[in-house]
């Protein structure tokens, strides 16, 4: 389908039962007609160090090029010591570097959290919040997900069960679209 969304999820934990991996894959179900989202693995990325950033890695090379690919990223993230994970924060410096060639800039994004704890994650989506201005990323305010709790709200499968949080995730996902569809428009009208 040549208009279909395009939307690129990232979850940022590594741990193969994560909560935040189990929320993406309930936004891949959820996905409204004319979407579909990907997920991409950081795992693997290498540190972020300034004196290797003109000549990337492979897999920073691979983030990158599937980022612009992406029309819209979505980030499922825990929270941890009150912030962004380090492996995530390590894939947003990795794709916007070298200073100049971000390929986040113009990204519509939209965040959604799951936690063990009882907020679910909001801290650590508001620092990420706040590296979208610098990335010149546009951000999906409404609606917050942001999951707490989160071992009493998945199987042992690691699926979302939480009739609420599927909700919330299904009308994130309809807005986020609609924000890269609309982005898209102005592209084509110049054509």
């Amino acid at each position: 389908m040549a208009d279909q969304i395009t939307i690129l999820g990232i979850a940022g934990s590594l741990r193969k039962e994560s909560f935040n991996r189990g929320a993406l894959r309930a936004a891949q179900q959820l996905c409204p007609q004319g979407a579909k989202l990907e997920i991409c693995d950081i795992a693997g990325l290498p540190l972020f160090n300034q004196d290797e950033e003109r000549n990337p890695h492979a897999k920073v090379a691979e983030l990158k090029q599937r980022i612009r690919a992406a029309d819209a990223i979505l980030i499922a993230t825990p929270e941890y010591n009150y912030s962004i994970p380090g492996v995530l924060k390590n894939a947003i410096d990795c794709a916007s570097r070298p200073y100049g060639d971000s390929a986040w800039a113009g990204k519509p994004v939209a965040l959604m959290s799951a936690s063990i704890g009882a907020f679910g994650g909001v801290r650590a989506q508001y620092h990420l919040r706040q590296c979208f201005v610098f990335l010149n990323m546009y951000a999906v305010l409404q609606p917050e997900v942001a999951i707490g709790n989160a071992s009493q709200r998945f199987s042992e499968q690691g699926d979302l069960t939480d009739n609420a949080a599927r909700q919330l995730i299904a009308l994130l996902v309809q807005n986020l679209a609609a924000k890269a569809r609309a982005a898209r428009t102005p592209a084509r009208a110049a054509a």
